[in-house]
């Protein structure tokens, strides 16, 4: 299969969403959790998640476009906040369920049996269910005028992480956290790790991190 600069826009649509979704391999998948002004509790899938920088530590999640309303990117730009939560093997069905287009206001958490969770210095509710998760305030919110797409920029503000996770060097072990990545816009997986490898330089070779 070959295709170019004429032939990818004649594609059909489905098809060409299915082809360019998962031409870039592995990603993410989490689900950000926001809370409208009104108290309404929203939970949206997302496989747009980025690493930003780690000091400040920044991530970013490009948002698709939206009609007006209680959504995912209105909360952001109203609350402020946002949580973000890795999916496991034992809820990745309802966390793709959560990618469904429900009306305004209606409760993701109530329409998949996922239950909220909230820290007292975040408003944004977490995923009980999620064991790896974080919440971020947000610093900034690009627009593309592209694709009619926003980039959501956020400091990183509050970590909850098992301990056993996590090595002495800070590198979470996602494999045994057992988190669910995605390809595509419906394909779901777990992981096996090849190798962790040592800091490369041009004057040593690369050995095998414990």
């Amino acid at each position: 299969m070959i295709h170019n600069h004429t032939s990818i826009p004649a594609l059909e649509k489905r098809y060409r969403a299915n082809l360019i979704n998962s031409l870039g391999g592995f990603k993410s998948l989490v689900l950000i959790g926001t809370r409208h002004e009104s108290g309404a509790e929203n939970l949206a899938t997302f496989s747009s998640l980025f690493h930003l920088g780690a000091d400040p530590a920044l991530c970013g999640i490009i948002v698709r476009p939206t009609q007006p309303g209680i959504n995912t990117l209105h909360n952001i730009q109203q609350q402020k906040q946002y949580t973000i939560n890795h999916v496991r093997p034992a809820f990745y069905r309802e966390a793709h369920q959560c990618s469904a287009k429900y009306l305004p206001g209606e409760s993701e958490f109530e329409a998949t049996g996922l239950h909220p969770y909230y820290v007292n210095s975040i408003h944004a509710p977490f995923v009980e269910e999620s064991h790896i998760r974080f919440a971020c305030e947000t610093e900034k919110i690009i627009p593309i005028e592209l694709n009619e797409t926003t980039l959501v920029i956020g400091r990183i503000i509050y970590v909850e992480v098992p301990d056993e996770w996590v090595g002495a060097d800070g590198f979470i072990d996602l494999e045994k956290a057992n988190t669910v990545t995605c390809s595509g816009l419906d394909s779901y997986h777990t992981t096996s790790r090849l190798a962790r490898l040592s800091y490369a330089k041009p004057d040593r070779p690369v050995t095998d991190l414990p």
